[in-house]
């Protein structure tokens, strides 16, 4: 694949591999039959004025530009490397903007930028478990933003009839043209301002439980059998 990697980092491919892609999500959304189930959760927050941080797995990244009406107004953490580059290429095309930046590049100045979003009541997407896993284990991060902003966390999945699961550390999820779909939004977990690190890791534990059990219920939906967390204790994917 090393000349898949040279490829793309010409301005020119890189560019034309996102069009292709963000065109291809169109084309999966336009040919399916999809429903929102509990969107009345961000658009009661939404109405009330409330930020939030829209929580979902890696592997669920796909389709999520779909998962509610105003995904316009999310502003998506991705990370800085490669493949982060090409994901934000690719949702800008959907009209989702992107924060660059991770737990291990960049990751204290998206932290700020997040929290300033989130306080003049904007939305932030997070995958808790990226940009390199382990897969379905949420870290700290997203509850230290939530902390930090006072914006609740609300749990995202979603499945389909028609899937490939890749064989990446993410088992990510590529979703068919002609598919049913479902988008399941979870109720909002809240964190304390003066949260000690207990509670702080009782709210990872309940979100990463939360966001794990809304994505097995989604799969369950269509009769996919449910992808496994990566063990607890378990390493990193690759970069």
């Amino acid at each position: 694949m090393r000349w898949t990697k040279r490829l793309l980092e010409s301005d020119v491919a890189r560019w034309l591999a996102c069009l292709v892609g963000a065109l291809y999500i169109r084309t999966v959304h336009a040919t399916g039959r999809w429903r929102i189930v509990g969107e009345e959760i961000p658009e009661s927050l939404r109405r009330d004025g409330k930020p939030f941080i829209m929580a979902f797995w890696h592997g669920r990244l796909m389709m999520m530009p779909y998962a509610w009406r105003r995904t316009d107004l999310v502003k998506i953490l991705i990370s800085g490397h490669r493949d982060g580059r090409m994901i934000s290429d690719t949702v800008r095309w959907l009209g989702i903007e992107s924060v660059v930046g991770s737990s291990r590049r960049g990751g204290a100045q998206a932290t700020r930028q997040l929290v300033r979003i989130l306080r003049d009541g904007g939305v932030a997407g997070i995958t808790p478990d990226g940009p390199r896993g382990p897969r379905m284990r949420a870290s700290e991060g997203v509850v230290v933003l939530a902390r930090l902003s006072g914006a609740p966390i609300v749990p995202v999945a979603y499945a389909a009839s028609r899937r490939r699961v890749l064989r990446s550390w993410d088992r990510f999820v590529v979703t068919l043209p002609f598919s049913r779909g479902v988008f399941l939004w979870g109720e909002p977990i809240t964190v304390p301002r003066d949260a000690d690190a207990a509670a702080m890791e009782a709210v990872r534990i309940r979100t990463e439980a939360a966001m794990t059990a809304l994505t097995a219920r989604a799969d369950a939906m269509f009769g996919q059998a449910p992808i496994e967390p990566a063990p607890a204790t378990g390493g990193e994917g690759p970069a």
